[in-house]
């Protein structure tokens, strides 16, 4: 079953960052000769206003084929109004950029109807607080609900660590204990800590960590546009971010995963709720929006840098050097993924 709702996911992923090349090429006028889930034979297909729709038989991916667009033909070149690569570089440019696009939109429309469906939380129970901590020395005890820090209302454990960590000098905390209203002043001091990617840093801290309690949070519409949006960015953010440190050496290649490890994050999501498998599938769907945009040949994002270069230079990359690169872009390409699978090999054969 995990398999299955693995393919099912990858190939609704697929469809929606595809689909988004689709709309934006039919908008400007290009022919599109192929809508394929999936790579290599074709195991069905349907005619329709002139677009063949497929679905092939490896289903690890898909792809739109243009006239005068197919990167298995770098230097491929068609004539008429309704070709790729007549339409102006920025059209182009749309052109690529709306597949990527597609998948924000697809995650902040999970995000959505996550917000509205109820999104789980850690609640703001204090669960332990640590010897000579600020939150101790205040007076701060194990199962205290923490209402409101100042004038900010508090509904998870994470609006407490946004809040400490962004504002200076003392905090009130309103705290709820066995049902009475109590009032703290904090003064939190600056703590060695470790970021998600294991980087030392420095960090404002009380000493408090969560009770295992979770609090379903559920928003109006109006709300829920903005949860919507901010997980979206944020989600984006922590993933653009992983990549440069991934570049830098900090995050180390050994944490590349591949289809093995996104097979069992989709599967374990969907035996959990149907709440984590939106979760995992707008996280996943924002993943694919960002490594799009890489500017790596043979991805959106290297196309993208070749019509902006067209767009500089006034002229295009001769149809040699495009090819060098694009055939370098897919062996970068089937490096990543087989390191990615060689990874997800090693952790479940030696955990």
């Amino acid at each position: 079953m995990g398999t299955i709702t693995f393919l099912l996911v990858l190939s609704f992923l697929v469809f929606f960052h595809e689909l988004g090349h689709f709309l934006a090429a039919r908008y400007f006028g290009v022919t599109v000769n192929v809508f394929s889930i999936g790579f290599g034979k074709q195991i069905y297909s349907k005619v329709w206003r002139g677009t063949r729709w497929q679905i092939a038989l490896i289903p690890l991916g898909g792809y739109v084929q243009m006239k005068g667009q197919d990167d298995t033909k770098p230097g491929l070149h068609e004539d008429g109004s309704d070709s790729y690569n007549n339409k102006k570089p920025w059209q182009r440019i749309v052109i690529l950029f709306a597949g990527p696009f597609a998948n924000f939109i697809l995650a902040a429309i999970l995000y959505f109807v996550i917000a509205l469906a109820g999104a789980n939380s850690l609640s703001p129970t204090v669960g332990k607080v640590q010897e000579n901590s600020p939150a101790l020395k205040a007076g701060i005890k194990a199962g205290d609900e923490i209402i409101r820090i100042n004038d900010t209302e508090v509904k998870t454990w994470e609006q407490i660590g946004e809040t400490i960590t962004s504002t200076n000098g003392a905090l009130q905390f309103y705290i709820k204990r066995d049902g009475q209203l109590i009032s703290k002043v904090i003064n939190p001091h600056i703590s060695d800590a470790q970021n998600m990617f294991k980087e030392n840093i420095k960090k404002r801290m009380i000493g408090i960590s969560p009770a295992p309690k979770v609090v379903t949070i559920y928003h109006d519409p109006i709300s829920a546009i903005s949860f919507a949006w901010d997980k979206t960015v944020e989600s984006s953010k922590m993933i653009f971010l992983g990549v440069q440190k991934l570049i830098q050496g900090i995050i180390p290649s050994s944490e590349i995963g591949g289809v093995i490890t996104i097979g069992k994050v989709i599967s374990d999501a969907s035996e959990s709720s149907i709440i984590a498998l939106l979760a995992i599938t707008a996280l996943i769907s924002v993943n694919l929006g960002v490594l799009n945009l890489l500017p790596i040949p043979a991805l959106d994002g290297g196309h993208i840098m070749f019509n902006l270069y067209e767009i500089i230079a006034r002229r295009k990359p001769s149809d040699r050097v495009f090819m060098y690169l694009t055939i370098m872009g897919w062996v970068i390409l089937a490096s990543l993924m087989l390191l990615g699978i060689y990874n997800d090999i090693n952790r479940l054969f030696l955990g």
